[in-house]
């Protein structure tokens, strides 16, 4: 079986077949042992996820009536498939490989494309990593708490491999396509500092200068309430960088330093 949460979460059968899986509660408790890939999850900490608020009057029971159901939902999908919830004294694991839940993999292909040392390889790789994404990280489940801390570290690491992957493609002479594809993602994040530089330089490879300085004005306003700090000296000097290969940025009177800083 195949299980996905980066996106809403899914499960699926070898072939591709959806596996439903009935329930909120049910649902959540899949999700739960996901995010710990094979680990013991303690019974304490399952009812405590589950119900943070109230517990039910019985959690214990409460707990085992949900893991009988998943465990029908996935016997339902493929005979046997019931004893990949696995129960112990101190709690529930899922036993199931690691490569076969979406998040696992995406990880293992961006370690894969940050070790290549071959742009073509690092494409191709960082594109298929990126693929995997159906949606946000545990869509549907953004209130639980346990998904929040999971959640936000997987959509930083998608974050960071748009960026590589922008950064790859632009030193293979792809800014026109670059340019089109970061618009809406700088327009929902216009503080990461890679993304602002790897659009203004598609940008301007393009021969867009004016939308390119655009990007800028718009990126420097949000940020100068911390121009001096370690992070927007990094994002200035990766500006620079894109704009000091031009002239025409030295003719244009904006907001930032004059001098480029040394390659």
């Amino acid at each position: 079986m195949r299980f996905g949460v980066l996106g809403p979460l899914s499960v699926a059968k070898a072939d591709g077949t959806p596996v439903p899986v009935p329930g909120v509660e049910v649902r959540a408790l899949l999700a739960l042992l996901l995010l710990h890939e094979g680990r013991l999850v303690p019974v304490d900490r399952l009812i405590g996820d589950l119900w943070p608020g109230s517990l039910p009057a019985h959690p214990a029971n409460a707990l085992q009536i949900r893991v009988a159901r998943l465990r029908r939902a996935l016997e339902a999908a493929e005979p046997g498939a019931r004893a990949l919830v696995e129960h112990r004294s101190a709690g529930y694991r899922l036993r199931v490989p690691a490569e076969s839940i979406d998040s696992v993999r995406f990880q293992t292909l961006l370690h894969r494309a940050r070790t290549s040392v071959d742009p073509w390889t690092r494409r191709q790789v960082l594109t298929d990593a990126l693929t995997l994404w159906r949606g946000p990280a545990l869509a549907g489940f953004e209130d639980r708490a346990f998904t929040q801390p999971v959640a936000e570290r997987l959509t930083q690491q998608r974050l960071a491999a748009l960026e590589d992957l922008a950064e790859t493609r632009l030193d293979l002479g792809e800014h026109h396509a670059v340019a089109a594809e970061l618009t809406e993602w700088v327009r929902r994040h216009p503080g990461r500092e890679r993304l602002v530089a790897a659009q203004m330089r598609a940008l301007h490879r393009s021969g867009r200068q004016a939308e390119a300085l655009a990007a800028y004005e718009s990126s420097a306003a949000g940020w100068r309430w911390t121009w001096g700090s370690i992070r927007a000296r990094s994002w200035r000097r990766s500006i620079r960088r894109s704009w000091c290969a031009t002239r025409r940025w030295r003719r244009r009177r904006v907001s930032a330093p004059r001098t480029c800083p040394p390659r």
